[in-house]
């Protein structure tokens, strides 16, 4: 009888081995596959290549649970420095599970055990039954297992490994490996071992002395040096090394050792699985190529399938949705979700405000059609009021977290900032994750302006989503999300999850095939977390300076409003635009007044600047007026509101689609249009302040638009002058005046960020105080000087109206749909936008990378207490400690100025300028 044979694969090994074999594939459905295209081509080579003779009767897959096993508590630092798996490679886990049954090969995983104690365990049980082992790997660590009846074999090499290896590679056999191991840590895994101790010095210790403590007991007695020192001073760190690396082979075994019997390659579920993802060659050996669907595909790299995802036609079925009231219904839910490894979430809540909001339930979506919700908070607001039956808060979120924390599944969310905003607050952290409002917004900016999930479910899907008004009532009669009957809060909520997921079914093979995978994978996706923590973080704000502003400014709106009654020849409400349309051309009798629909005269700050420019000083006045009126209603009062009182902060909202180029913008409050150059906006920044030992930094691109510009227009001039840190502003009034002084210097600068931003002659004539044939005449000069930027705004405006859109450095495109309206005003307003559109989203694009780079560097340099709160264009601003700031200042200035790389080297320096102070104001 032919004794048994048990074949335990390294699972971990073999993923990392298959993904970085293959470049990036994706499948029919636009998922990641390389690392699960090559673990399948790898493991059915394995089990296909292994002769009766000494092939396996029994095989198993061994792969880690997770990252913290029971040897992080024995030592926090194990396996510290080791970086996450790469972004992609994550949501391939529960793939490389699903392929591994599909073999119907099992897959063993044990929550607090490593791979390694698995393949030890069922080693020494297999053994005490007299069976063969092979382990396939090629790992060190498992090499402590060889012994008679054990090897390892390292299929990467095509080779097997037996105690003769170990002996030549180490100095030692395998049962004194550990000892050997102990002694040169490992800085993969971040042991310790001692220091100066590499595999020689350890091999030969062991070798003269025995085992680690017959070295430990020796140190003393060794010859006076760095070694003998370091022996004694570390010996407690190499014992509790030797404990790190030594395999725990005792627990009880997941799966019996019978039910590893090997059954041979299947057909099924092995050609559903192949079928599921396309891949259509290895489908062929089983026979079955024609099951793959067929497409027109794309032009990026597929694995093997270059079909459409097929069109779900999953019909709405709201009354189908799950209403889990208990934890039992919960598990089955979280363990569904864990087997398909992608579920889309939502969370419903009481407020708009991420801070500050209630969560009161979540939402489910494993398939089309099948979601669910989880009421959490439902009922009344006090303590007679009836509450239905909910499964208990904490118990139901500590479930939840364990889910959308699970590096093996895939989160999708649409405008998911919000939610890990909320969860974040119920110590959630989720990842990974998708969003499918930035996957929209990375495919389709500029083709629509909203994408909420309401507009792209009736835009993708042809489905109208049940409006929040259904649900909650409208003004006075509105309720609150926690008071909404279950019935109707499950339709509601769960509707959302099934919509989130189909549109990623939608959006997500897109993204490969209309090259918008690099702006969302490198640039927008990684951002959600870091605004999150921003928003999260907050400000500090002087309420008694807000107070002192807001008094100030109403003082100046009286003086001023007097000041312009009596310019106006009598009084009228200044805030009224009919009046002031009134007063300014029926009893001013002004010129060039226009009507519009309502047979108002336009009262809009165009008209008033034309006035003003033409000396009407009732409109320079009333300009005035609104400034003030809006820094008073817009930040002085309404920031003191804004305060949240749990932390005495102001918590901004950015949004990361609310701009079309890319950039980001702020509400509640809108920190964007703080004016920058008033000493109204400086007062304005004066009240954000730092805690007490603690200053605001503010770190600044200095004319990053214009630097991008020199790159991309190919402007030989413009580059040498950023390359020598010369004054661009001085080096274009030179060209276009022959002169530098105050007065060129200030027309050069405005020239040059007008034509970056396609201004026509009367807009620059408006701008310089000129007429619009003296404006032209400068135009034509700056191109005849900088030709360049000419011949750069010509092929942009022909790419677009050839291609319908324009495209950053980093592949963001925008599309402009009026490019060739025939309305006039239409078509110029898209020209001018495109022009500006490439380089703004550039500048925009770096600065997100910079954010997203920024925290891990300066957790790397040691200075965790660097915060960053704010950004504003192309600023940032942190909180820090003020003896941290020399440090802080040169990793940050470090991480802004190379953002842009590798993925794009530019002809020009990023410089950054930064400044410090107790105040925003001060450091601005």
């Amino acid at each position: 009888m032919t004794a048994n044979h048990l074949y335990l694969v390294d699972g971990s090994g073999y993923i990392f081995r298959a993904y970085h074999r293959l470049p990036p594939l994706t499948n029919i459905r636009g998922e990641p596959v390389g690392a699960v295209y090559g673990y399948t081509t790898m493991l059915w080579k394995l089990a296909a290549d292994l002769t009766a003779a000494d092939g396996p009767t029994h095989m198993a897959v061994i792969l880690d649970a997770s990252s913290k096993t029971f040897r992080n508590d024995m030592y926090d630092q194990y396996k510290a420095h080791r970086p996450p798996p790469p972004e992609d490679l994550v949501p391939q886990f529960p793939m490389i599970r699903d392929a591994t049954r599909a073999f119907s090969i099992p897959c063993i995983e044990t929550e607090g055990l490593e791979a390694d104690d698995i393949i030890g365990c069922y080693t020494k049980a297999a053994l005490a039954k007299g069976w063969q082992v092979t382990i396939v790997s090629s790992d060190k660590d498992l090499m402590q297992l060889i012994e008679p009846g054990v090897d390892l074999l390292d299929t990467m090499n095509n080779r097997r490994i037996g105690p003769d290896y170990v002996v030549e590679k180490f100095g030692v056999g395998p049962e004194r490996l550990g000892d050997v191991l102990a002694l040169m840590g490992d800085s993969v895994d971040n042991v310790p071992g001692v220091p100066g101790v590499g595999p020689k010095t350890a091999s030969k210790l062991i070798v003269e002395h025995g085992d680690l403590e017959a070295v430990l007991a020796a140190a003393s007695a060794m010859k006076p040096g760095k070694l003998r020192d370091n022996l004694i001073e570390h010996a407690d760190m190499a014992r509790l090394s030797r404990r790190l690396v030594e395999l725990e082979c005792g627990v009880d075994l997941p799966e019996p050792l019978d039910d590893l019997v090997l059954k041979g390659i299947p057909e099924e579920p092995l050609r559903a699985f192949l079928s599921h993802h396309g891949f259509k060659s290895l489908l062929a050996k089983v026979g079955g190529a024609s099951a793959i669907p067929s497409g027109n595909g794309g032009t990026a790299a597929r694995a093997d399938a270059d079909a459409e995802l097929p069109v779900d036609t999953t019909p709405f079925d709201l009354d189908s949705y799950d209403c889990v009231t208990t934890l039992e219904r919960l598990d089955q839910w979280i363990e569904t979700a864990r087997t398909a490894g992608l579920v889309a979430f939502d969370t419903e809540t009481d407020g708009l405000d991420a801070t500050q909001a209630r969560l009161i339930g979540f939402s489910l979506c494993v398939t089309p059609g099948r979601a669910c919700y989880v009421p959490l908070a439902h009922g009344g607001t006090d303590m007679f009021a009836e509450r239905p039956e909910q499964a208990p808060f904490d118990a139901a979120v500590a479930r939840l977290k364990t889910l959308l924390e699970d590096p093996s599944v895939l989160k999708v969310a649409h405008n998911a900032k919000y939610d890990m905003t909320i969860l974040a607050r119920h110590g959630i952290a989720v990842a990974p994750y998708d969003d499918t409002l930035l996957m929209s917004f990375a495919l389709d900016a500029g083709k629509q302006f909203n994408h909420s999930m309401d507009e792209l479910a009736s835009l993708h899907l042809g489905h109208k989503c049940i409006a929040f008004a259904e649900v909650c009532g409208k003004g006075k009669a509105q309720i609150s999300f926690d008071q909404v009957p279950l019935r109707d809060a499950t339709r509601y909520a769960a509707e959302d999850a099934d919509v989130t997921l189909r549109l990623y079914h939608r959006f997500k093979p897109r993204l490969s095939r209309e090259a918008a995978t690099v702006v969302y994978e490198r640039v927008d996706r990684p951002l959600v977390a870091v605004i999150g923590e921003m928003e999260r973080h907050g400000i500090k704000v002087d309420r008694e300076e807000l107070a002192k502003l807001s008094a100030e400014f109403a003082h100046d709106m009286v003086r001023l409003e007097g000041e312009i009654h009596a310019a106006a020849g009598g009084p009228f409400q200044v805030g009224s635009p009919v009046q002031l349309g009134q007063v300014l051309f029926d009893r001013m009798g002004l010129k060039g007044g226009r009507k519009g629909k309502t047979g108002a005269y336009s009262t809009d700050v165009n008209e008033l600047e034309r006035l003003a420019g033409e000396g009407v000083e009732v409109a320079r006045k009333v300009l005035d007026w609104r400034q003030v009126s809006k820094l008073k209603s817009t930040y002085t009062d309404a920031l003191q509101a804004q305060i949240n009182p749990a932390t005495g902060r102001v918590h901004t909202s950015y949004s990361l689609v609310g701009a079309q180029t890319g950039r980001l913008s702020s509400n509640d409050p809108n920190l964007q249009n703080i004016p920058v150059r008033t000493e109204a906006g400086r007062r304005i920044r004066d009240a954000f302040v730092a805690e007490p030992g603690n200053v605001l930094l503010s770190a600044d691109y200095s004319q990053i638009e214009l630097r991008l510009a020199a790159h991309m227009a190919d402007v030989p001039a413009l580059k040498a002058a950023f390359a020598n840190g010369d004054d661009i502003h001085s080096l274009t009034a030179e060209e276009l005046f022959g002169e530098v002084n105050r007065d060129t210097r200030g027309k050069a600068k405005t020239i040059n960020f007008s034509i970056l931003y396609g201004i026509s002659r009367w807009g620059l004539a408006g701008r310089m105080g000129t007429t619009a044939d003296e404006a032209q005449a400068l135009i034509d000069r700056y191109f005849e000087r900088f030709p360049g930027i000419n011949r750069y705004i010509a092929e942009t405006l022909q790419h677009v109206k050839e291609t319908g859109f324009t495209s950053t450095l980093f592949g963001r495109k925008v599309w402009f749909t009026n490019i060739d309206s025939k309305v006039q005003h239409e078509r110029q307003g898209a020209e001018r936008a495109a022009i500006n559109a490439p380089i703004q989203g550039t500048s925009a694009d770096i600065i997100k990378r910079a954010m997203v780079r920024m925290t891990p560097a300066l957790v790397a340099a040691g200075l965790p207490d660097v915060r960053m709160l704010l950004t504003v264009h192309d600023e940032l601003v942190f909180e820090l400690p003020e003896a941290q700031v020399a440090a802080a200042s040169d990793v940050i200035r470090a991480v802004m100025s190379g953002a842009a790389e590798p993925l794009v080297k530019l002809d020009v320096p990023l410089d950054v300028e930064i400044g410090t102070g107790m105040s925003w104001g001060a450091a601005h």
